[in-house]
């Protein structure tokens, strides 16, 4: 963690530095200040010299007998004092400020950067809602113990050695009754510490739920109203939303215990100095100013030895914040694990004995073995969970196909050995659910290339039978879209997506079941238009509607993982199995005379 926090503060360590040397000037000017007063009581109305400071030899050899003009000199060297701590807290507040908001970008960009960078396996095990916790308030929280919590500790330990040098100078026992209580209030401290950090984890964790539960509200906001679940997920909510309360009233528990417990030991503190202090001056072994400024410097101490408790618990807080940004950048991203290979990928694809189970569960797919030719239509149908999306997954290797998982060469060449990027840019895929941004139209279209071509993006719309959708929209292509494409149809976020892939020009295309929310009709120009402007592509046709499927040069049906039929549309409709009981079935709604 350390190494990690080290790499998050390149960039601003310099501002750090130049922000500790500020807090240090400020720090000795605070020093400086009783001296003087100190030296105006007991050098210059008290007439005692042996009361001055050797740092104020320079200040007190320049000292007039003139009691007046003494102390309107003192006065002065006062307010230069004064002075020079606003200078150095304003440098401190602005080398600070721009060190921890530099710090706070460098691990914001280093974390999405490594996020993005992380399997699709792992996107699919955690929470959107808990990342996005991680990518902000965690980060916030470690950005706060750094930038406040951090210098306070070292203002403090500065105070607290500078502060101690000046009273032993003063009066050693006084200076030990003054210290007496600082072990019970470190040791007290020290206990907190411990004691709160599984409530602070626990906090966080509960926070990261509510987040995630949040998201997904706001998300799914149309499935919620269409269901009338309002009131549902609102009290899912309320009871989460109680429950994280409640968690940290009981966590105000022992601070206030902490806090309350550290008033009365610091407030005795200050009584003892008082007490023990009054007596030494009434027998002769200490000058009015020496306790005048020892009581300063009394008080300056009891300051960072309370801001330890403060500053533990912050820690807590930041320690878990760490953690939890650490179990992100611990996660092993995406390697390539073979060659690196580019070759050009409008070959004929082959599955080898594929094999493939998820990570802790059975079997999808078994030894599925088949070849698509270069230039021609793959149609695959098959239930729910026969393994039709997770070919596609492994094609395009969102998820790694393991060594004894059989073959997938593209070309003849293994895609374990092509580039992962060149390998997906190759590849246009039309998932099954699609994801459009919060963008315009043509923004969401034409994200696939660098420099946005509308003439580009309009011919790609028109394949995709959205064109003459979009002429009607009042703001035509620039027509902004919620979240998720939530203020468009089903069907038009279907041939949005399509439109985007289709502005790729790639050699395989992959279309999961991303016609099933348009009509039939429209279904039949789409797949008129692909036809006839990727005659020489590779495409992966997945369906459950049989006019979808018709037109494949070839179609598998799957079932439980496994290749259960093959053939042309003609050969299994003939054939009298599951595909020509499917067909029949939709025949008799009227699906396949469309």
């Amino acid at each position: 963690m350390t190494a990690l926090l080290w790499g998050f503060l390149k960039g601003s360590r310099a501002l750090f530095l130049l922000s500790m040397l500020s807090a240090g000037l400020s720090t000795l000017a605070d020093m400086l200040s009783p001296q003087i007063v100190r030296t105006a009581v007991d050098g210059v109305l008290g007439g005692e010299p042996t009361a001055f400071h050797p740092l104020l030899a320079p200040l007190t050899a320049r000292l007039s007998s003139d009691t007046a003009s003494a102390i309107r000199t003192l006065a002065l060297a006062l307010l230069a004092v004064a002075l020079v701590k606003a200078a150095a807290l304003y440098a401190f507040r602005v080398f600070n400020t721009r060190a921890s908001e530099r710090l706070t970008k460098t691990m914001r960009d280093t974390l999405f950067l490594h996020i993005e960078r992380l399997p699709f396996s792992w996107h699919m095990q955690h929470h959107t809602g808990d990342i996005i916790q991680r990518c902000t308030s965690d980060i916030d929280t470690l950005k706060s113990f750094l930038s406040d919590q951090l210098s306070a500790v070292f203002r403090s330990v500065l105070l607290l050695v500078l502060a101690l040098t000046f009273m032993l100078g003063m009066n050693v026992p006084l200076t030990l009754i003054a210290l007496a209580p600082v072990p019970l209030i470190i040791g007290y401290s020290f206990l907190f510490h411990r004691k709160i950090g599984e409530a602070f984890l626990n906090c966080d964790e509960n926070e990261g739920l509510l987040s995630a539960m949040a998201q997904e509200n706001l998300t799914g906001v149309r499935v919620v109203r269409a269901f009338g679940r309002e009131r549902q997920e609102r009290d899912r909510f309320f009871k989460q939303n109680d429950y994280y309360t409640n968690l940290w009233m009981e966590l105000a528990k022992p601070m206030s215990r902490f806090w309350s417990t550290g008033d009365v030991i610091s407030g005795t503190q200050v009584l003892l100095v008082l007490v023990f202090g009054s007596a030494f001056c009434i027998r002769g072994r200490m000058l009015p100013g020496e306790l005048i400024a020892f009581l300063s410097y009394s008080a300056m101490m009891t300051w960072p030895v309370r801001m330890l408790g403060r500053v533990i618990a912050e820690m807590s807080k930041a320690g878990v914040s760490m953690e939890r940004i650490g179990a992100i950048m611990q996660a092993e991203p995406e390697r390539e694990s073979g060659l690196g290979l580019k070759p050009e990928l409008n070959g004929d694809i082959v599955f080898e004995h594929v094999t493939f189970a998820y990570e802790g569960g059975g079997e999808v797919l078994h030894d599925v073995s088949f070849t698509v030719k270069a230039g021609s239509t793959l149609g695959i149908l098959g239930g729910t969970g026969s393994g039709k999306s997770t070919l596609m997954l492994l094609l395009d290797k969102l998820y790694p196909l393991p060594e004894n998982g059989g073959r997938i060469t593209i070309g003849g060449v293994d895609i374990r050995d092509i580039d992962t990027a060149w390998l997906r840019r190759h590849i246009g895929m039309v998932l099954q659910e699609p994801y459009l941004f919060s963008r315009s139209i043509a923004e969401n279209i034409g994200i696939t290339q660098e420099t946005p071509d509308l003439l580009r993006i309009r011919e790609a719309a028109r394949d995709a039978c959205l064109d003459e959708t979009v002429a009607a929209f009042a703001h035509g292509y620039d027509t902004f879209v919620g979240e998720r494409g939530v203020t468009l149809s089903g069907g038009q976020k279907q041939r949005a997506a399509i439109a985007r892939t289709l502005t790729q020009q790639t050699p395989i295309l992959v279309f999961d079941d991303s016609l099933s929310a348009v009509d039939t009709e429209t279904d039949a120009k789409i797949r008129a238009a692909l036809q006839k402007r990727f005659g020489t592509a590779a495409v992966f046709l997945i369906s459950h509607r049989i006019t979808t499927l018709s037109k494949a040069d070839y179609i598998l049906v799957l079932d439980k993982g496994r290749i259960v039929e093959q053939g042309s549309h003609e050969q299994l409709r003939d054939a009298g199995g599951l595909y020509g009981q499917i067909c029949a079935i939709q025949s008799g709604t009227g699906e396949e005379s469309a």
